[in-house]
């Protein structure tokens, strides 16, 4: 007899839905991630105001790619990496390996579930080098044409939601990674600067981050980098290596 999917539970009668043979992977990968790494979370708020300007400066010029926010965030990114070197990692049997290479991996929403295929070595290219690299990633990612080292090789993960109506939120470390920062929707905020409450946009930046690699003063020290990176709008670390 055909199976027609229905199911019953204790809540009732229902469909049964069958993962697609990504999503089942995905759910191997993330639950022997979340078994297996202790994962611990830090948070900081950035201010975004220089990050937007540079977005709305650079995303209009003709016969350029468009330099989005995540090409931006990538960008800063990168500079921290190579400031932090412990979180540019993979677990191996023998401990974690500091890659040479940037390779940072960028959440994309398939139909078919969740991907985070990697901008392979992007240490020091310059923003509009990313943007068109990541719409030229994001393109073949919907058409199924990665290359191998693009869905195995990223050494740290950027998930952005800011797309949506999400401010704030922490992700689970892909296997073998160190890290992975989750960024939210940039919102306008009451702030103090010099003593005055001020209206910024900000967004909130949650890193989540393996125990067993890095600790928390180390993951501090990342977010405190990364946090001056975007906000004075430069490559050039604002902290040294932890």
């Amino acid at each position: 007899m055909p199976d027609d999917g229905a199911r019953t539970t204790i809540a009732g009668p229902g469909r049964l839905v069958r993962p697609t043979r990504m999503r089942a992977a995905i759910a191997r990968g993330m639950s022997a991630s979340k078994r297996d790494a202790p994962h611990f979370y830090v948070s900081t708020d950035i201010i975004v105001e220089t990050l937007l300007a540079g977005a709305r400066r650079e995303g209009g010029t003709p016969g350029k790619p468009r330099v989005t926010v995540t090409a931006l965030l990538i960008h800063r990114l990168a500079a921290a990496l190579r400031a932090h070197p412990s979180f540019n990692a993979l677990a191996t049997d023998e401990g974690f390996v500091q890659v040479d290479a940037i390779n940072i991996g960028v959440a994309i929403a398939l139909d078919e579930g969740l991907i985070a295929p990697a901008l392979l070595d992007c240490a020091g290219a310059e923003p509009v080098a990313i943007a068109a690299a990541l719409e030229d990633l994001v393109a073949r990612a919907r058409k199924g044409r990665l290359r191998a080292a693009e869905l195995t090789g990223a050494t740290f993960t950027l998930s952005n939601l800011g797309m949506f109506s999400v401010t704030q939120f922490a992700a689970i470390l892909p296997p073998l990674q160190v890290g992975i920062l989750a960024v939210g929707r940039a919102t306008p905020r009451p702030v103090v600067i010099d003593g005055k409450i001020l209206i910024r946009n900000v967004m909130s930046a949650t890193l989540s981050a393996d125990h067993r690699a890095v600790d928390g003063a180390g993951a501090g020290q990342f977010l405190t980098t990364f946090k001056g990176l975007v906000e004075g709008g430069s490559d050039a670390p604002s902290g040294g290596p932890p």
